[in-house]
């Protein structure tokens, strides 16, 4: 069945293979380039002539070599002839020399001469002579050649600029755009009653205490007089701190969602151009466009990439376009003007390396920090992404928020995303719990390589290894409870296993000691009851190198060296010294880091050595099975007789339930009555509860 156009406005154009002519700007050029070679080329071939002085044509006209004279006049130069030579051999030889054979087919002469009298007398004299009989016949000049010649060049120039104009309008966003309006803003501009792609906050979960910071900031702009009654000030700035895909962004695109007033959006490479004034041009043209739509919202993202500290930059003397870039935000920020009804919000993962007068007070007030998620937050993150997705009754939240310790915001998304992928090329019509575990497998692990092919003793040596780690950290209280072990090779590993780390707010020495012990229960295992060691602990040696050393160097926990820290939280050491301890601390640095990690690895082979058995019956099931789960070790080992800090956290919060009176601040400015319509609800509530304990009170008596 054929589909026709029913549109009018728009041509059905039926081209095969669904082609549509498109024009491109290239060919303009390939056609200029085609018509003056083809020009060139003709004109070389066609009118090829030899220019001779005027003495040798009256020479040759005197001898009766000339039979035709062209005369064109009416230029801006002398007057120009042409004349043709007779078609005799011994004539063309004479005027064009021993190469007159090239000149068989046009036999043309080109002469300048004085004068159009002078070549009128001579000519005269000529026939009075009876040298010459020919035709002579004077034609007017037109100069279309020189014309385009002179003209060319020009109109090139002018269509080039042309074309850089549209390409830089391009790049920098379409209308508005170009070479002449290179300093303007390149803020992407959120006005009132802008409905696309829409987000607000009930799309932003977790992150309570940041999402109240923002609300609050929405409801200065809907509301100031509230706060300014007292006396008060609106801040004039925040900035989100926070690690990469913690939401710092999507906040912000919800303040863009809720607050009824212009949005300002860009990033902070867009101030940064090659041309000298630029940034500081665009500065000025954003804040500029700010204060006309006042009050505004302004939320620059990784402003990082223009705030860094002055006179830090690895080049010496630093780069002065930054700089400068960096001055006029400050002083539009705060600067003698005033920006009022104008707030600034800003995103950045590095807030160590800006520049502290970015940081003062009066131009980021206030520095709300986005932190990874808890167990409870990532709950309400993946209640959020798993709105659009068609899961089935295996899938338990709870279940998948402990399963994805550290993950961000991002991540989680990705995870979502991913297992309905999974879900998707097996066929299924839902995405069940499985779909979620594979997917935060192969996040974390890489693509399984089945095909990957490893000989009997390296299965043998990957299974002892990674029962090793399966063991120790099963046997030690505060070591990370295990979830799944596999020899099955992932990514750029050839064994893995799985923990919940637990999310500890504060982290003392037995917690430390028990993750490094368990990290050297794989070399441990290697040795004890292979006789040998590998390079696969190469990973696990790395990650408790950097974790001793951290406990001697950063959180004194040695025995040697307690209390110290020579560790610079702000990156920002005036000093020009590589290390600030002395070589006798740094040998005894070392010294401390060797002997805590001797320690453990002697208390790993001691654990292993106590659960030899079970650590065997392991070993022998991960070769067997190629995967084993918490459940297969407790069979082995027996219950786990401590319980997680995420069990205990999850036993906290479901003891406390919503009170059914809270009401966000921004809910009650926004729904006044949203407040009074719960208090009556109470109300009702507790009158009908009265009711029933009346009716009930004769039974119970």
């Amino acid at each position: 069945m054929e589909r026709k156009n029913t549109n009018p406005q728009q041509p059905n154009n039926n081209k095969p293979n669904g082609k549509m002519f498109k024009f491109n700007l290239s060919w303009i050029y390939a056609i200029i380039l085609m018509a003056l070679a083809g020009s060139f080329l003709f004109s070389q071939d066609d009118n090829k002539s030899k220019e001779i002085a005027y003495s040798s044509f009256e020479e040759y006209l005197l001898q009766g070599f000339i039979e035709k004279i062209d005369v064109y006049t009416g230029g801006t130069s002398s007057p120009i002839i042409e004349a043709k030579v007779i078609e005799d051999s011994s004539a063309m030889q004479k005027v064009f020399g021993t190469r007159y054979k090239e000149h068989e087919k046009s036999r043309m002469l080109k002469v300048r001469i004085p004068s159009i009298d002078t070549f009128s007398s001579f000519i005269h004299t000529a026939r009075d002579e009876k040298a010459f009989s020919g035709v002579v016949e004077y034609k007017e000049v037109q100069n279309y050649g020189m014309f385009i010649y002179t003209l060319l060049p020009v109109a090139l120039i002018i269509l080039f600029f042309w074309f850089m104009n549209r390409r830089m309008a391009g790049q920098m966003g379409g209308g508005g755009g170009g070479i002449f309006n290179v300093g303007r803003s390149k803020a992407q501009l959120f006005d009132k009653g802008d409905t696309s792609n829409r987000i607000t906050f009930k799309d932003v979960a977790g992150q309570e205490e940041a999402k109240q910071e923002v609300e609050e900031i929405v409801s200065f702009l809907k509301n100031p007089s509230k706060y300014t009654e007292l006396g008060g000030k609106i801040p004039k700035g925040a900035l989100l701190v926070g690690p990469p895909g913690t939401g710092k962004t999507l906040l912000a695109r919800a303040v863009a969602g809720e607050a009824d007033v212009p949005f300002f959006s860009l990033s902070g490479s867009d101030f940064v151009e090659m041309f000298v004034g630029v940034g500081a041009s665009r500065v000025r043209d954003l804040f500029r466009q700010a204060k006309e739509k006042s009050p505004s919202i302004i939320f620059i993202d990784e402003i990082d990439a223009v705030g860094r500290a002055r006179g830090k930059n690895p080049n010496f003397g630093g780069n002065d376009e930054r700089e400068s870039t960096l001055n006029q935000l400050l002083t539009e920020m705060d600067g003698f003007g005033t920006n009022s009804g104008v707030i600034i919000l800003a995103a950045t993962n590095r807030a160590d390396i800006l520049d502290k007068a970015l940081l003062r007070a009066g131009r980021f007030d206030r520095q709300i920090h986005v932190d990874l998620p808890d167990v409870h937050e990532r709950k309400a993150i993946f209640n959020v992404h798993l709105r659009p997705i068609k899961i089935d009754e295996s899938v338990d939240v709870d279940f998948l928020a402990k399963q994805t310790p550290g993950f961000s915001g991002a991540d989680i998304a990705n995870v979502c995303n991913e297992a309905a992928l999974i879900a998707a090329r097996k066929g299924k019509s839902f995405v069940e719990k499985q779909d979620f575990l594979d997917a935060v497998d192969r996040i974390i692990g890489g693509l399984e390589k089945k095909t990957k092919i490893t000989t009997v003793s390296e299965k043998k040596s990957i299974a002892y290894h990674e029962a090793g780690h399966a063991t120790i950290s099963w046997k030690l209280q505060y070591a990370n409870p295990l979830v799944k072990v596999t020899i099955v090779p992932r990514g750029e590993a050839l064994g893995a296993a799985w923990y919940l780390p637990e999310e500890r707010q504060l982290t003392n020495v037995e917690h430390m000691l028990d993750e490094i012990c368990a990290t050297l229960g794989g070399r441990a295992a290697e040795e004890i009851f292979l006789g040998q060691v590998s390079t696969g602990a190469l990973n696990d040696l790395e990650r408790v190198t950097k974790r001793v050393y951290a406990m001697v160097a950063y959180f004194g926990m040695s025995d040697k060296l307690p209390n110290i820290s020579y560790y610079d939280s702000s990156g920002n050491s005036g000093y020009g010294f590589t290390k600030p301890y002395s070589e006798k601390t740094a040998e005894l640095i070392d010294k401390e880091a060797g002997k805590i990690i001797s320690e453990q690895y002697e208390r790993a082979k001691k654990v292993l050595k106590e659960n030899a058995e079970g650590h065997n019956r392991l070993a022998g099931l991960l070769i067997d099975r190629e995967v084993i789960f918490a459940e297969d070790v407790e069979n082995i080992f027996g219950k786990r007789p401590w319980t997680s800090r995420n069990d205990e956290l999850i036993a906290l919060n479901g003891q406390e339930t919503p009170k059914e009176n809270e009401t966000t601040a921004l809910e009650k400015e926004n729904n006044p009555e949203a407040g009074k319509e719960k208090k009556e609800k109470k109300k009702e509530k507790k009158t009908v509860e009265l009711e029933q304990q009346e009716k009930a009170s004769p039974n119970q008596k």
